[in-house]
């Protein structure tokens, strides 16, 4: 942040400005939407000057794939978001993700992924870094770094988490796993979009890398796709960049004008769907049909100690499991009025998924056999709306 005074909802409010007109000192309020694809430059020393620039790292302006104006305006924002130096935008958080193992990755290396990731990625690894001659290992996310570390082989060059983890939001131990990866010489990257930056800085705790998916709580109104690789060191990011401009991601100038928009009022968004998720917490954990509620701001669940010492806040996630047969569970999902049944979250809208017995198979912290997992995002509706929803649901699955 450019003035260390000022809290990070009064710098998110007043970033991404328009500059004033140097003859008529007038501006907008907002940026507006600079879109180009061809960019001139006004004589060959200023081509050659952005040239060397960005050989030295820089990202200035030079052709339409790197953005102008409105994308460094919010490569700024997630800068300061992850307390981080550099940062490329990117088409949707998992192009974010397969930057990271492009980039850092080379044909014969080993990289070792916590099984609580986003499900794509299995997909991402089954699809394209198997074909490259990449090799993954998963290992449970309660692994600690003494079992990790009989894990890693003389070719182990990444170790890729997501805490809280994708499904079951269960807490990783980050400073512990950055000691390990610092040690062994390995780069700790990791997926921050449930903390968005606001309520969670890998980057502080010790993490080399930072992805988020600006589609869920930087944008907050469910209507762009968006990602971001953030990271301190100027060498590990020139390689993601380098393979970013190699296979042409780039973004539309009108999402990231629509992402700065969005992130103004995002410390206002999140703190109202964690208030929300809070509650809901609190009228589901007295639900006979509840088995067991997954939410590391709760402070039964396991993980509560880590956040407590790593979070500054949650947002509208949760995950609960029910003692319902696939039938009542589905008649639970379908009963649903107020929630949008889909993938994603972090809009607006409250949003509900009942997870496959297949994407549960891969988590080793997942313990409770046949039961039934739904995990919710907690929009903006009033609670006491959203409880009268989930009552009716639940009474309306037992008669299933």
């Amino acid at each position: 942040m450019s003035d260390s005074s000022k809290h990070i909802s009064t710098f998110l409010a007043h970033s991404g400005a328009a500059p004033f007109n140097p003859e008529t000192g007038v501006a907008p309020v907002n940026l507006p939407p600079m879109r180009a694809s061809t960019v001139r430059f006004r004589d060959l020393d200023k081509l050659e000057h952005v040239q060397r620039r960005r050989a030295e790292g820089g990202r200035p302006a030079s052709y339409g794939i790197y953005g102008m104006d409105t994308h460094i305006a919010l490569e700024d924002i997630f800068k300061a978001l992850e307390d981080g130096e550099h940062c490329a935008l990117q088409p949707s958080g998992l192009a974010s993700i397969a930057m990271v193992f492009l980039g850092l990755l080379s044909a014969g290396d080993h990289a070792l992924v916590a099984d609580c990731v986003y499900g794509p990625i299995y997909e991402f690894n089954n699809a394209v870094l198997k074909r490259m001659g990449i090799e993954v290992t998963y290992f449970p996310s309660s692994a600690t770094p003494d079992e990790l570390e009989k894990l890693i082989r003389p070719n182990t060059r990444l170790l890729y988490i997501e805490t809280p983890g994708s499904l079951l939001f269960q807490m990783m131990d980050i400073p512990a796993l950055a000691e390990l990866a610092n040690r062994r010489g390995l780069v700790l990257a990791t997926d921050n979009t449930w903390g968005s930056g606001y309520i969670y800085r890998p980057l502080q705790l010790g993490a080399h890398i930072s992805v988020i998916a600006g589609t869920k709580y930087i944008a907050g109104h469910s209507d762009l796709m968006l990602g971001a690789v953030v990271a301190r060191d100027h060498g590990l990011f020139q390689r993601i960049a380098r393979t970013q401009y190699a296979v042409g991601n780039s973004i539309s100038a009108d999402d990231v004008w629509l992402a700065l928009r969005g992130v103004r009022t995002m410390p206002l968004r999140m703190e109202q769907h964690a208030k929300h998720a809070m509650t809901i917490c609190d009228f589901l954990s007295r639900r006979p049909e509840v088995s067991r509620l997954y939410n590391p701001a709760w402070p039964q669940d396991p993980g509560h100690a880590l956040w407590q010492r790593d979070c500054t806040g949650t947002n509208g996630m949760l995950a609960v499991s029910l003692k319902f047969t696939p039938a009542q569970a589905r008649r639970f999902v379908e009963s649903l009025t107020l929630f949008g049944i889909g993938f994603s979250w972090g809009g607006y809208e409250s949003l509900v998924q009942l997870v496959t017995p297949a994407e549960l198979a891969r988590h080793a912290y997942w313990s409770e056999g046949d039961l039934a997992l739904v995990r919710l995002h907690i929009g903006l509706e009033d609670p006491r709306d959203v409880i009268a929803d989930l009552t009716q649901a639940l009474e309306a699955a037992k008669e299933a």
